[in-house]
């Protein structure tokens, strides 16, 4: 959520933080604006898009070389221009951008409006940067010492930058629980939300940690201190990165590219880690807790989203092949509803960004009453790879599009990686299974590839479908979890009202909506509960629905009673998940063409979602 970009150094920087901000749009965003200085310090700001903001500040004075500007989530007072960021301080002489939320935000302004101070905006932030100019005016301090005294008096979360009219060349930014990425140039520095604005410009980044303070002077060193005050060696890393894979590379949306992503990317986060001659699996990133890891008297999986799905498809696997209880949460409930946990308890944590703040809410509950946290992400020196004892990256590469993908199967591939180590390790699993398993996971992003051959029936179908109001997803054992994220991915991009269920719980009271305007799809793969998944769709068609069935190649019972079916290759029950889930997400892709839906940034959603 929210985006923020800021450079400072030789070069004109309007057009270096336009660029940051569309690299920056698959976010999630309502308002976007820029602050330069240029003698005055200068702020423009629009309600829409990045390229609203463009027009509005075609014939305005856009001149200097340093600058910050930001793509606004609305969290405090409406999306509008007053509330748009940047915001200036009540003197005019600052100006700051701000992703997280100020929770003691009413307070303060309270006692700041008894001190003079007047506001323009419904937002926090604007509360934030009077804080500073009061503290600064009344402590006699500079700048950077007013910043350090301001954080420490604020409850909640930040990602901040701030400009100077008074110092020109200064760039100052903060962070905590809100990611912020340092890029170093050769006589320049960058600022992002993430790495995506820096990749053209350096591959040097600096990525900050929670209640730091970088001050970044024009000509000289980077400095970091704490809010604490206690100064910082910036530990600078090579960025992992092509600019290649920002683009949509000839295809009409980042989603559908990403869709077509994933025999690379299922293959990639299978790099390395599982090797059939040898008949064995490895997980570098965890290897130092793997032996815990296959004592654990319980495993509890946090998450949000459709991360949370793959936690729900690792439910299966770990309890399946490694005979481990798993329990899967929720971030933002896990926190609040005072769970139980114990030492001997192995938490992993499951987010694409690796910035989820209720994922990463619920790790730092869990470190405290002593669980291992183990987490599995796609964002190299995001917080939740920062944040946890230990880990494995997924590898799918940058993930675009708002509606996840590809993340999903990556994250589902590295679950299973991890499952059939600790089921090796336990002896849980026989080694002719475990042998067969691995050899079919090789075969996985061919049949990935095959599957993908599904499109032209997918989008032939959707042009029937463009405007139904409602769907209907149903599956059993693995395939449940794909049910739920066929429906998330339909809602997300569609807006169309879907809703997952368990086929069995069908009679439990979906079976009530079903009439001849109500498409079924029934994820009716040949293992598993096969014989009563075609029972469920019996009674579908007993009540005139509309089922849309995925199968596997040949399947005859199936496709006398379905409507319209998609067949993808035949593969073990356990991974299924991974190719039953392409063709939805290509289902989803396409109604939503069709319905104009703006397909990579759905409205009111964000990529990263950085605030609770």
């Amino acid at each position: 959520m929210c985006g923020i970009v800021g450079y400072i150094g030789p070069k004109d920087a309007y057009p270096i933080l336009i660029k940051g901000l569309k690299r920056l749009e698959y976010r999630g965003y309502d308002s976007a604006g820029v602050a330069l200085i240029n003698g005055d310090l200068k702020i423009y700001k629009s309600y829409g898009k990045v390229a609203d903001l463009e027009n509005y500040a075609k014939d305005k004075d856009v001149a200097g070389n340093i600058g910050i500007a930001h793509t606004r989530w609305a969290t405090h007072g409406e999306p509008n221009h007053k509330n748009a960021h940047p915001h200036y301080s009540q003197n005019k002489k600052l100006a700051i951008i701000h992703n997280g939320i100020i929770e003691n935000y009413s307070s303060l302004k309270e006692e700041l409006i008894t001190r003079g101070h007047q506001f323009e905006s419904d937002t926090d932030t604007e509360v934030l940067i009077h804080l500073i100019e009061d503290v600064q005016e009344n402590e006699k301090v500079n700048l950077v010492e007013a910043v350090r005294i301001a954080l420490n008096m604020v409850i909640g979360a930040y990602a901040i930058a701030i400009l100077s009219k008074d110092d020109p060349d200064l760039l100052i930014a903060a962070r905590k629980g809100s990611p912020l990425v340092i890029g170093i140039g050769i006589d320049d520095f960058f600022l992002a939300s993430d790495a995506t604005p820096l990749i053209e410009y350096t591959k040097q980044v600096v990525y900050m940690d929670d209640e730091e303070i970088a001050i970044i002077p024009r000509g000289g060193e980077l400095q970091l201190k704490t809010i604490k005050n206690k100064d910082k060696t910036p530990y600078v890393q090579k960025l992992e990165m092509n600019l290649s894979a920002l683009e949509k590379g000839g295809y009409d949306h980042f989603m559908l590219k990403e869709i077509y992503e994933q025999p690379t990317s299922i293959k990639d986060s299978m790099r390395g880690r599982i090797h059939p001659e040898l008949g064995t699996v490895t997980l570098g990133g965890i290897i130092d807790y793997e032996q815990k890891l296959a004592k654990a008297s319980r495993i509890i999986m946090v998450a949000c989203g459709t991360s949370w799905h793959a936690a729900l498809v690792g439910e299966y696997l770990f309890e399946d092949i490694a005979r481990i209880p798993v329990e899967v949460e929720y971030g933002s409930e896990f926190r609040y509803r005072n769970p139980i946990i114990n030492e001997n308890d192995i938490v992993i944590a499951i987010s694409q960004s690796g910035e989820t703040a209720d994922t990463l809410a619920a790790i730092s509950m869990a470190k405290e009453k002593g669980a291992t946290i183990l987490g599995i992400c796609n964002v190299v020196g995001s917080s939740i790879a920062r944040e946890t004892h230990a880990g494995s990256y997924t590898h799918a590469g940058p993930e675009i599009g708002v509606a996840s993908t590809k993340a999903f199967t990556a994250q589902v591939t590295v679950l299973t990686i991890m499952a059939l180590r600790v089921a090796m390790l336990k002896g849980s699993i026989e080694k002719s299974r475990f042998i067969r398993l691995i050899n079919e996971m090789e075969l996985l992003p061919k049949k990935v590839e095959e599957t993908l051959k599904v499109n032209s029936t997918i989008l032939e179908i959707s042009k029937i479908f463009t405007y139904a109001r409602n769907f209907l997803y149903l599956g059993r054992g693995y395939n449940f979890p794909v049910a739920l994220e066929g429906a998330l991915k339909l809602k997300e991009i569609s807006y169309i009202h879907a809703e997952g269920y368990p086929a069995a719980e069908m009679k439990h009271g979906p079976i009530a909506l079903i009439d001849k305007e109500m498409p079924v799809v029934v994820v009716a793969t040949k293992k598993g509960n096969y014989e009563k998944v075609v029972s469920n769709i019996e009674e579908i068609k007993a009540r005139n629905g509309i089922i849309i069935a995925v199968v596997n190649e040949g399947d005859k019972e199936v496709s006398k009673l379905a409507d319209y079916t998609i067949e993808i290759p035949e593969t073990e029950e356990m991974f299924s998940p991974i190719l039953a889930t392409i063709p939805l997400q290509l289902l989803a892709y396409h109604i939503a063409v069709r319905r104009g839906c703006e397909v990579d940034m759905p409205r009111n959603l964000a990529k990263s979602v950085t605030v609770e």
